[in-house]
């Protein structure tokens, strides 16, 4: 594109001194720089050469590629507007910019970090660390050359932080080794007290393989609260980009050794006897099974807790208990349990009524807000509780939290009109969509300064949809995988898009990539369905001027449409974007 500068690397750790557009970056090209470093280190690991491990870390942790795309990581996810203690956010594209070359390890510093904290169920408060925009960074670019040892080395079973694994993945895997009418009958719940804050730093220093430098800067950074610096001894801080990753580091292990405290089958007199013992781990979250209560209580737990001890970690005594499969218990938000030997999981009460408290919360706190406002609200919170509990058997509790919603929305429309009769509150506020009665309604102004219709969003409106666990042994960073997470992504794509036939056709027609940069286009990264020739422009709205793009993306495209003002060179864009792709998809090799 003519006037803005195209930023390449002849290999693989090269990085330009160059002035650098950020909108002229050749994201295509970056990402698969990164991806075939990745690759490299994970066949490295597998073959046990950690000096080429090493050395392929350090290519990219010093390629331009890796630290563009650690940059572009920091400044397009959900805490880009948070600062740290400097109060510097990095929201214009020169900033971002002019930031990819100062990224460097030699003199590096890191800040404390500002502490805020969160309310948790239980009343109480738990801190969280922000490190400022620039540690966010460079833990974002050591973090990719971290992930592809850590997806290699990681337990089977562990589903907390890890790249294309979800809570779903661990619920259907206590699903399998739960459900059978000769499956293991009791249940280690346990819970680890303060992972994040009591872990040794000397035990994490010994045992991560990266620079020990960086990682003490990270670990010994300390904190700012009211102005006050306090130090950090110990543990690591729950905010930080590679907390998740070092964590998963820590308490990988646990499976094998739990597997060779209890093989699959042992002697007892004269017969064998299988322990039926099985670890899922969900962060710090985990669950042992067992075939009798004893041996969990007298053999599991001691073994545990000998693990956790070497690492400076133990169980919290209040969370972990051992029950019986038809007594039940709670797990990542959801109860399994055997009912007359059938194994249901359900919504957990527990979450149930967090939510609702949550719900009640937001509709006392806008008393007076406009209907549509509230429902703006609300829809974000109904919708994401309700996809994270499809999976399970939620139908009947989706009505009964449809109702409580419903019960305290008449309770806020009755107190603003309390001189008004009830037809004249339910004319008002509630209407009928199809063979639903009291669907809670309103409006708001669209950017285009138009009122629209908006409605409260049900619960039970959405489909149980049952998920298909992840592959044990899937590892998103070797290419023997790629057509397995294709496959996955494609039926998961197909469900996000039912009903929108257009959408769908056209991420099909993609191949599932954003055409300006060459990524996937996923439930998690989002799209926006662009017209690459403007019908204020004269462009027509059929399938062949409309393009799916990452919401940043999109933006991206608006600033060459801005810079060239030809519609014909956008639509170049995205012709060379795709022909480009086709041409560079080596799948890492």
């Amino acid at each position: 594109m003519t006037g803005l500068l195209t930023v390449t690397e002849s290999g693989p750790g090269a990085a330009s001194r160059d002035t650098v557009d950020w909108h002229a970056i050749d994201w295509r090209r970056v990402t698969h720089n990164v991806r075939r470093l990745q690759v490299r280190i994970v066949k490295a690991t597998q073959q046990g050469k950690w000096g080429k491990v090493k050395a392929l870390q350090y290519l990219l942790t010093h390629s331009f590629s890796g630290k563009a795309l650690a940059v572009r990581r920091v400044t397009e996810n959900q805490g880009k507007r948070t600062p740290g203690v400097d109060g510097i956010t990095w929201d214009r594209p020169k900033e971002k910019a002019e930031v990819i070359g100062k990224l460097r390890h030699r003199g590096y510093h890191a800040l404390p970090l500002r502490h805020v904290y969160i309310a948790k169920d239980n009343e109480r408060r738990r801190a969280l660390g922000i490190p400022t925009m620039y540690d966010r960074a460079m833990q974002a670019l050591y973090r990719l050359a971290r992930d592809p040892i850590a997806e290699t080395t990681a337990d089977p079973n562990s589903y907390g932080f890890r790249t294309k694994r979800a809570p779903a993945d661990a619920v259907e895997q206590c699903f399998t080794v739960l459900a059978k009418k000769h499956s293991p009958q009791w249940m280690l719940k346990g819970d680890i007290r303060a992972a994040f804050d009591q872990r040794s730093h000397e035990w994490w220093l010994a045992h991560i393989p990266m620079e020990r430098h960086l990682l003490s800067q990270w670990l010994k950074a300390g904190y700012l609260e009211r102005h006050r610096l306090y130090p950090t001894e110990a543990g690591t801080p729950q905010g930080g980009i590679c907390s998740p990753v070092m964590l998963n580091r820590a308490l990988d292990g646990l499976e094998a050794r739990l597997r060779t405290a209890f093989p699959r089958q042992v002697w007892n007199g004269q017969k064998q006897v299988c322990p039926k013992v099985n670890l899922i781990r969900f962060a710090d979250d985990l669950l042992v099974t067992g075939e009798t209560k004893a041996l969990l209580e007298q053999e599991g737990k001691p073994v545990i807790e000998a693990f956790l001890r070497e690492r400076g970690l133990e169980l919290s005594p209040e969370k972990t208990v051992v029950r019986s499969i038809e007594e039940g218990a709670d797990f990542l938000g959801q109860n399994l349990r055997k009912y007359h030997g059938k194994l249901l999981i359900k919504p957990a009460t527990k979450s149930i009524k967090a939510f609702l408290r949550k719900v009640r919360s937001v509709i006392k706190a806008n008393k007076s807000a406009a209907a549509g406002s509230l429902i703006c609200l609300l829809n974000p919170l109904i919708r994401g509780w309700a996809l994270y509990h499809r999976q399970v058997i939620s139908a009947k509790v989706f009505q009964s939290v449809d109702h409580a919603i419903f019960q305290a929305l008449w309770r806020w429309a009755k107190r603003r009109h309390s001189n008004k009769g009830v037809r004249w509150v339910r004319a008002r506020y509630f209407t009928t969509v199809g063979t639903r009665h009291w669907v809670f309604s309103g409006a708001v102004r669209s950017p285009a300064g138009q009122r629209q219709a908006v409605r409260l969003y049900a619960a039970h409106s959405l489909p149980i949809s049952r998920h298909t666990k992840i592959a044990s042994g899937a590892n998103p960073y070797h290419p023997r995988w790629d057509l397995y997470f294709a496959q996955r992504l494609a039926a998961k794509m197909a469900a996000s898009l039912k009903g929108r036939r257009t959408l769908l056709y056209l991420w099909k027609r993609q191949g599932g990539r954003c055409p300006h940069c060459g990524d996937a286009i996923t439930p998690v990264t989002g799209w926006h369905d662009h017209h690459k020739v403007s019908q204020l422009r004269g462009g027509t709205d059929t399938v062949d001027n409309h393009v799916l793009l990452h919401p940043n993306c999109h933006m991206y495209v608006h600033h060459a449409w801005d810079s060239l003002c030809k519609p014909h060179s956008v639509t170049r864009v995205f012709e060379k974007a795709r022909a480009g792709y086709r041409a560079t998809d080596t799948s890492g090799s």
